[in-house]
């Protein structure tokens, strides 16, 4: 088990899981836009990280992480309910473009010492 998953408080192995997707999509190519992007007002979404693809694809992430992969793993953590705050803030964030470049969405699912990227995890619809 990572030190950064076994303590500290939530906040902080949220961040660590955060530098360790960011360290991962990075060395795969991508290049931060932004990081921790939320809507305004309650209720709204949230994205951990908005990276660029060299193709221009505009790729919002989630970030997950878990000790370990029982009871389904990071990746199973993310509901139709945090879908749908995750596509509500990037429908907001591309807002402040004339016209949207391609996007997706993935997920950076961290299991352990495991980090699996998911393209494409889910969509808009």
């Amino acid at each position: 088990m990572p030190g950064w998953l076994g303590g500290g408080n939530t906040r902080t192995r949220g961040s660590a899981a955060e530098q360790a997707a960011l360290a991962h999509l990075r060395a795969q190519g991508l290049r931060l836009v932004e990081r921790n992007y939320r809507t305004p007002g309650r209720g709204g979404g949230e994205i951990d990280l908005i990276l660029r693809e060299p193709d221009g694809t505009l790729v919002f992430v989630e970030v997950r992480a878990r000790i370990d992969a029982s009871r389904g793993g990071a990746a199973a953590s993310i509901g139709a309910i945090k879908q749908g705050r995750i596509v509500l803030a990037a429908r907001h964030y591309l807002l402040r473009h004339r016209s949207p470049p391609p996007c997706r969405f993935d997920v950076v699912a961290i299991d352990g010492e495991r980090i699996e990227w998911l393209k494409a995890a889910f969509d808009a619809g």
